[in-house]
């Protein structure tokens, strides 16, 4: 699918400003607006941001929801060629910032060579991440449950994101998050990661050693049941045989909505304090 005019116009800008870019990649359930807060602090921190949606997202929570049958049938190898395109747009070679899928998306861009520098914040497992704890299948129950949800959009009811997402919160804001931010998603993709150590050419399949990697951090949610612990730990393993800097954070006490809660500053400012540490303008 074409760039939107919205991408464009962001890409148009992050040119425009001579500052070093930023990619902000979202994962299923969410939008690209679920990272304004994020953009903002990147932004009065001297960087341009831009935050690409997949192939036919909605541009807001609400259209979305009027049209839940537009998430389905996405692939990762349509997204991650997506966000290449847009990337490819950019005069700089940007840091790259992912959550979930995207951060599984974020590491394939690394492995392209495609970022200078790369945050993969509690990712989705890529081929060879062996680990399945049984928090993660419950997780992901709502969508492998019914193998139709495969060619299907799937939304979460509020106790299957309450357990994914938000088992670490209050209700309240649980359901804050659910009603601000959830929007249906692709099945295809989940199938595809359930799969992937089966299949040798599987979409989720990451460059853990390309010379071109550049420096990458794992985050990990320490309470997280969708990713956990051993899910982003494993990725960091692989990645640690690459010769760039490979680092892992764990954030205590977080569950998979660590990127959207009311705990989301630390997050971010882990993910700002690597890029600045190393990212093309560090020192």
């Amino acid at each position: 699918m074409p760039l939107t005019n919205r991408e464009q116009s962001e890409i148009e800008q992050a040119n425009g400003s001579g500052r070093q870019p930023v990619v902000f990649v979202h994962g299923l359930w969410l939008l690209a607006s679920s990272w304004d807060q994020w953009r903002r602090l990147f932004e009065e921190s001297g960087y341009s941001t831009i935050a690409p949606g997949w192939p036919d997202d909605p541009e807001t929570v609400a259209e979305a929801r009027e049209h839940p049958e537009v998430f389905a049938h996405k692939m990762v190898r349509a997204v991650t060629d997506h966000y290449l395109e847009a990337i490819g747009g950019l005069e700089t070679e940007p840091a790259v910032i992912g959550h979930s899928f995207g951060g599984l998306i974020a590491q394939k861009i690394a492995g392209e060579g495609a970022s200078a520098v790369t945050v993969a914040i509690d990712p989705a497992p890529g081929r060879g991440v062996l680990p399945l704890p049984a928090s993660a299948l419950k997780a992901g129950s709502p969508v492998l449950g019914n193998p139709a949800n495969a060619r299907r959009a799937v939304t979460l009811t509020f106790e299957e994101f309450t357990y994914g997402w938000a088992n670490n919160l209050d209700e309240a804001e649980a359901r804050q998050l659910y009603e601000e931010f959830h929007v249906a998603a692709s099945g295809v993709p989940i199938f595809q990661a359930a799969v992937a150590n089966l299949n040798p050419f599987s979409e989720t399949k990451v460059k853990y050693k390309a010379e071109d990697r550049g420096p990458i951090l794992i985050v990990s949610g320490e309470n997280d049941h969708t990713v956990p612990h051993a899910i982003s730990h494993a990725a960091f393993k692989k990645h640690s045989k690459n010769q760039a800097v490979t680092e892992f954070a764990e954030i205590p006490g977080r569950g998979h909505s660590l990127t959207i809660d009311h705990g989301w500053q630390e997050v971010a400012q882990t993910a700002l304090d690597f890029v600045r540490k190393y990212g093309p303008n560090a020192g």
